[in-house]
């Protein structure tokens, strides 16, 4: 059954909204056949129909702020769904870490909540090798920008059916990757190198109680 409930954001909004996420996804340049169908999946069935996941293209900063508005709660809402599409393959690269702060500037969002997550450019290996837990100071570096994402409110089923199809349904397993018959990296599980894992699965928790208790929403496909 679908939702009765009102959406807070416009069909412009939204389209915008994905144009900025598709725009992320694309920064570090890793923007591969899988992620494009699942996205094109969700834009087809949940945010926007009628528009064409072929015709998308990556938007100018300006032209954001100019649909959602400065210093505006949609503003600081979308930034959180920004950061988590950068960091939801564990990792963060300086050309989206360039990117999410010119959006912080055009938005009118501060932009000192993302130098925490610089530390993950600046000592990668920290965070990807297995052996490697993150230390109790990395931990309290990263604290304000868990406080922030945790903050975001969940107001339009478009944007909650979006983060439970985007987030996993649980941890992604870890695997090795082997060429002709000899292993040669093996991946850890993504709880392991992201240490925002938790406030993405929090988030996804929160978006799929929104769709049941508010909207009425049958959530098992998302389970």
């Amino acid at each position: 059954m679908k939702s009765a409930v009102q959406s807070r954001y416009s069909n412009e909004q939204i389209a915008a909204w994905l144009r900025g996420l598709l725009t992320v996804a694309w920064a570090d340049g890793n923007f591969d056949a899988q992620e494009q169908e699942l996205i094109a999946n969700i834009t087809d069935k949940e945010l926007a129909p009628k528009i064409k996941f072929e015709s998308l293209e990556p938007i100018e900063p300006e032209e954001l702020a100019a649909v959602l508005g400065k210093n505006t709660t949609a503003a600081e809402n979308f930034l959180r769904t920004a950061v988590m599409v950068a960091i939801a393959d564990g990792t963060y690269s300086s050309s989206e870490d360039y990117l999410l702060h010119q959006l912080c500037r055009a938005l009118e969002q501060p932009e000192e909540l993302l130098k925490a997550l610089r530390h993950t450019i600046e000592h990668p290996q920290q965070l990807q090798t297995p052996s490697a837990d993150l230390t109790k100071r990395q931990l309290d570096a990263l604290r304000p920008m868990r406080e922030w994402l945790d903050k975001l409110e969940i107001h339009d089923p478009r944007v909650a059916r979006f983060l439970c199809k985007m987030i996993p349904s649980q941890c992604p397993f870890e695997r090795d990757v082997n060429l002709f018959g000899r292993k040669i990296v093996h991946i850890p599980p993504m709880c392991k190198i992201n240490p925002l894992y938790e406030q993405l699965v929090g988030l996804r928790f929160r978006a799929l109680s929104y769709l049941a208790d508010d909207c009425g929403e049958d959530i098992s496909p998302y389970i």
